[in-house]
């Protein structure tokens, strides 16, 4: 009997593991966190275009939507969103707006306010710390749903602006001329996003004008 358990204690004791299976066990476990990071990651995206599809097909749309900030927060019906709108952030300095956009969305810096004459400039943009900016920023992911004639409402100082979509386009990262452009007197407002979202490739542009 001794000598089985020496045997056995033996072989434990030389017993090899094979590299191809320590392998497969890293891959998995890899993939499993692999998987596990991009759900964490995109679930804002995912959660609000399923708010969408759900809302679509019932009359919620219809119901007035109340501001989470009524002293500057941004309410756009056909897509549910409804934010916080941060004033006067840098859209250069990334330290400065990647904080605010942990509050909500940010106003540029250097652009006029709602219901002045110009553009009204609000971004919420996930370049650097994507991560963080996903979390917080999914409010504009369904950007690219509105069309022409859609309504956006701003609200400040508890004052409310209606503005009707003119355009959507996608443009380059690297144009800024948005940040400041050619009103002709109008009062208009630019909303920016990065597209696709949790990427910086491109920018989502959503250009509309006040209605008096």
């Amino acid at each position: 009997m001794s000598s089985i358990k020496k045997e056995i204690k033996t072989k434990q004791k030389h017993r090899t593991f094979n590299p191809e299976q320590i392998l497969l066990w890293v891959g998995a476990v890899m993939l499993v966190c692999g998987v596990f990071l991009f759900l964490l990651t995109f679930f804002p995206v995912i959660k609000q275009e399923v708010i969408y599809r759900i809302e679509a097909n019932t009359t919620s749309q219809s119901k007035k939507i109340v501001p989470v900030n009524s002293e500057f927060g941004i309410v756009i019906p056909k897509i549910q969103a409804n934010a916080k709108v941060v004033a006067n952030v840098d859209p250069l300095n990334e330290k400065v707006y990647q904080q605010a956009l942990t509050q909500g969305v940010a106003h540029a810096r250097g652009t006029v306010l709602p219901g002045q004459t110009g553009n009204t400039f609000i971004f919420a943009h996930s370049a650097g710390n994507w991560y963080v900016a996903n979390q917080y920023n999914a409010v504009f992911y369904l950007l690219y749903k509105l069309v022409k004639g859609d309504a956006i409402d701003i609200f400040y100082q508890n004052k409310q602006y209606t503005y009707k979509v003119r355009e959507v386009k996608y443009i380059d990262a690297k144009e800024v001329n948005y940040l400041s452009p050619k009103t002709d007197g109008w009062k208009t407002l630019t909303l920016m996003t990065c597209w696709p979202p949790g990427t910086t490739m491109k920018r989502l542009i959503v250009i509309a004008d006040i209605q008096e």
